[in-house]
């Protein structure tokens, strides 16, 4: 049996005519840049993420560095994050001139640890940039006040956790902006890149909007240097269509998910998710904690399993962050998700028997080993 990582065609087949006619309305059309197609996307992303604004943007990196410029963050800031994280959240604020103060993640959530962030506070920080990683948010709550009470804007990078929540709110409604990608192995992924962001603040959604067009409110006339970051219209009707079923989706990775931590649970070797109290996740990623985790993975690859390591080498570690002076050590929990973690297929469309075959390898894999058991198992 043959269980991939991500199954789009699957998706695609329930939705085909759908997407087939907001394809064809934009090309009858002919209005391939911004216009109304990008407009109704933006109304109804921020409507459904609980704020009054939201910007189109090329993809979720550039969602997060026009986030970090229109803050005016450059040379001599410091921008408080987690290394254990796709790297863009980190590169973006480097690519500004700035310095990433990356701090030690919960070995629980993966999430930035709110403890190391009240630790890396200083005079020169000018943000702190937080990531809701495989679908679950971190606890806005302790960071929300701890920033607050400085004056420190929120940036969220919530490019994998849309339609996620903490204590009721979604993602993106936390912060002063929220940051989404829609790069199509996401929840709620288009037929290419791109990218959103959100926030409630006015002045700042007038600044992205001017940002992501070479800083020209009027053609040919430019306040400032920006970028050329804009949501083709193509995409925003495909989105649009997606968009309308990403709750019922989610739900179906809960479900999934659920389902895994049922049959793997006691299992020595092994730690399944944990979703924190008050979260609903959108399981954007199903990883497990593995002893052995590289072998686990040869071994799933050569059944027809797919699978995948989020992430292999934290950013702080990264060769072309060696400038930054980590090294190997300086934040332990990032590094031991880094060797243990493993992604399992978890879609929506994902068959009973697909996971009952996933179940049962991986309890193969573990029969007769003599396994020091993991924390939370």
């Amino acid at each position: 049996m043959e269980v991939k990582l991500l199954d789009l065609v699957a998706q695609y087949d329930k939705i085909r005519s759908e997407i087939e006619g907001a394809v064809r309305e934009v090309m009858e059309s002919q209005y391939f840049i911004m216009g109304p197609k990008v407009a109704e996307f933006e109304r109804s992303v921020a409507a459904y993420c609980g704020v009054e604004y939201a910007s189109g943007v090329a993809s979720g990196s550039d969602a997060i560095l026009l986030a970090l410029m229109a803050l005016d963050i450059g040379p001599g800031d410091e921008v408080i994050t987690t290394p254990y994280t796709f790297f863009s959240t980190v590169s973006s604020i480097t690519r500004l001139g700035a310095t990433p103060v990356m701090v030690d993640i919960d070995p629980v959530t993966y999430n930035i640890s709110p403890d190391r962030i009240e630790e890396a506070f200083t005079p020169r920080t000018k943000a702190v940039l937080v990531v809701h990683l495989f679908g679950q948010l971190a606890e806005m709550e302790s960071i929300c006040a701890m920033a607050d009470s400085r004056d420190i804007p929120i940036i969220e990078d919530a490019c994998q956790s849309i339609g996620a929540s903490y204590n009721g709110k979604k993602a993106g409604a936390f912060g002063l902006c929220g940051c989404f990608s829609f790069f199509p192995s996401k929840n709620l992924g288009g037929f290419g890149d791109g990218g959103m962001v959100v926030t409630g603040n006015e002045d700042i959604d007038s600044r992205l909007r001017l940002l992501r067009g070479h800083g020209a409110r009027e053609r040919y006339y430019h306040d400032e240097v920006g970028v050329n970051s804009r949501l083709d219209a193509i995409q925003a009707a495909v989105l649009e269509v997606k968009l309308k079923y990403l709750d019922e989706w989610s739900e179906g990775r809960r479900r999934n998910a659920a389902y895994y931590s049922e049959g793997l649970a006691g299992l020595p070797g092994v730690s399944t998710p944990v979703t924190a109290e008050g979260n609903i996740s959108i399981f954007n990623q199903y990883v497990i904690r593995a002893r052995d985790r590289d072998s686990l993975k040869s071994f799933l690859v050569s059944e027809s399993i797919g699978c995948e390591i989020y992430y292999p080498v934290p950013l702080h570690l990264q060769k072309c962050f060696s400038f930054l002076g980590g090294a190997k050590g300086d934040l332990p929990e990032a590094e031991k998700a880094s060797e243990q973690t493993l992604a399992l297929p978890v879609y929506t469309e994902l068959s009973g028997e697909q996971q009952d075959f996933v179940i049962e390898k991986i309890r193969e894999f573990y029969a007769g080993r003599e396994v020091e058991p993991l924390a939370g198992t």
